[in-house]
């Protein structure tokens, strides 16, 4: 178990650093009639960190994903990614994306996907 996790965490890492300058506009829209219900878990949490991580509520991978880039196409538009990256913190999976604000600002985001990390 431990050797697929380090093997998954280079994959990540490896598939994290070919991802630099890729635009928001490039990404999936889950921005659709369809999709009415929230899929972030209503917090506080700004994603500035583990303990503020963005909770994300869906049950699949692809829902799961799709659902942390609505949540920055609404709460930073304009922004280009710069780095997605898989991390371990208290025995819990989180994607930390690295954005650069449509002012020009970098910013890590935090989400917790242990809600569907790992469920296709």
């Amino acid at each position: 178990m431990k050797k697929l996790l380090v093997f998954l965490s280079c994959i990540f890492l490896i598939m994290g650093c070919s991802t630099t300058k890729i635009l928001h506009e490039d990404l999936p829209n889950p921005d659709t009639s369809a999709n009415k219900e929230s899929s972030v878990v209503d917090t506080e949490n700004d994603g500035s960190s583990y303990e503020k991580a963005i909770i994300i509520k869906e049950k699949s991978e692809s829902k799961g994903v799709d659902a942390e880039y609505k949540w920055l196409r609404q709460n930073y538009p304009g922004y280009s990614l710069k780095l997605q990256s898989l991390n371990f913190y208290r025995k819990k999976p989180y994607d930390i994306i690295k954005i650069v604000t449509s002012e020009g600002v970098e910013k890590s985001i935090y989400f917790d996907i242990s809600n569907f990390y790992g469920k296709f």
